[in-house]
């Protein structure tokens, strides 16, 4: 949705909207499936720029990196942003951020496009290491069997050859 900032004086803007974005634009492979994205929010003006805050509800289907096993995640997030409108001054070399830079957006004109906010979310959303439980014991490596289903009985003393050494070590 695009929100026009030179509309919006002294009331505030509230918009509601439902977005589906393919799983494939966020180029993620843990991620296998996304629910409709529910968004809505408000933009105010404030004495330096506007205020966007928005509320994102959907379910995202993972799939957990020691079991392999797909499992949802509810998503409920609040976004807060601090939006201006003025061209920032090209930089040269490294620029430390600060905490508020992490909430600004610049904007080169008066076009906010919600969607790219929204996609930038999801992807902040996603975790890096999806587990479908905290202590998720994970795929046998021998059997392949998973072992939150039941225990396996396989020997795992398979020492790679190259820790041999290491092994006499720890007996002395």
């Amino acid at each position: 949705m695009e929100i026009r900032l030179d509309k919006i004086t002294d009331e505030p803007f509230y918009w509601q909207e439902k977005l589906t974005i393919p799983v494939e634009t966020l180029n993620r492979p843990e991620l296998d499936n996304l629910s409709e994205i529910s968004c809505q929010g408000r933009v105010a003006a404030i004495d330096d720029g506007y205020l966007f805050e928005a509320r994102l509800g959907y379910e995202q289907k993972l799939v957990c990196v020691r079991c392999l096993t797909p499992f949802a995640d509810e998503v409920e997030k609040e976004v807060e942003l601090r939006v201006v409108t003025q061209a920032s001054e090209a930089t040269v070399g490294e620029l430390e951020l600060s905490k508020e830079d992490l909430t600004l957006l610049n904007l080169d004109d008066e076009i906010l496009e919600t969607t790219q906010i929204i996609l930038e979310q999801l992807q902040l959303n996603i975790p890096m290491r999806a587990l479908c439980r905290d202590d998720c014991a994970g795929l046998c490596p021998v059997c392949g069997n998973n072992r939150n289903d039941q225990p396996c009985q396989c020997e795992n003393q398979q020492i790679d050859p190259r820790w041999e050494v290491l092994k006499d070590w720890q007996e002395r």
